[in-house]
């Protein structure tokens, strides 16, 4: 596990009181620096593997080990600690807060945890260095970035959503249906500039998606398996 961003083994999830196990997945990895998509239809547990993923929630059998750490092993206040200090998150609705600027927006993980902050120090010189890097990567204009989140269209929200997870520099991005609310040509240029800027950083990245027309952007392909099939990775 010394070079896996993900080292999934003999994993069965199974809400509580759920008798029958939501999905089984014998086995699922990926190496640091590599991408994947998790596809998928609906209720397959594409976003149950996510918060598996995350640490969020914890499998009935197996063993989880997310950047060589063993999930199973932590409390739950460990693992929300593991998730800000190494993990960045893209949520389907952003989850930006509307009334603070962009840059404030992108700021926000290096204010709350401290390895963000200084991987940021010592890779770009400061925080602000790395968010003018990753404003200018994802093609957000320097008349945004004092601009309120709330003010912002959807593609934008987008961008910004995805520079706050990628400052600091964590090891891991988690996006859940990233591009549900993009029509097509911005779909692809969102998913261009996220992959892209995330391996300038070294930065691994999964993603779900109902959408297979986005699947070929990455390096690695796992579709949820049915109950009584093992999963193929691509």
């Amino acid at each position: 596990m010394t070079n896996a961003a993900l080292e999934l083994r003999h994993i069965e999830f199974a809400w509580p009181n759920q008798t029958k196990p939501l999905f089984v997945i014998p086995e699922l990895s990926l190496q640091q620096g590599q991408t994947m998509f998790i596809g998928g239809p609906s209720g397959s547990g594409k976003s149950s593997l996510l918060s598996l993923i995350t640490g969020i929630q914890l499998p009935r059998q197996g063993s989880c080990h997310v950047l060589g750490t063993s999930l199973n092993q932590l409390s739950a206040t460990e693992r929300d600690r593991f998730r800000g200090e190494h993990l960045g998150l893209i949520f389907q609705q952003f989850n930006l807060l509307p009334f603070l600027t962009v840059e404030e927006n992108i700021e926000l993980p290096s204010k709350l945890f401290g390895s963000r902050f200084q991987k940021s120090t010592q890779l770009f010189g400061s925080v602000q260095k790395h968010i003018d890097t990753l404003c200018n990567a994802l093609h957000l204009q320097p008349s945004l970035r004092r601009r309120q989140a709330r003010l912002l269209s959807v593609g934008e929200q987008q961008r910004v959503a995805a520079a706050r997870a990628l400052l600091g520099c964590p090891a891991l991005i988690v996006a859940d249906e990233p591009t549900s609310a993009l029509d097509e040509d911005n779909k692809l240029d969102f998913l261009n500039l996220l992959l892209s800027t995330a391996s300038a950083q070294n930065t691994s990245v999964v993603t779900v998606s109902h959408d297979m027309r986005i699947a070929s952007k990455f390096d690695h392909v796992f579709h949820m398996p049915p109950m009584e099939s093992k999963h193929v990775l691509a």
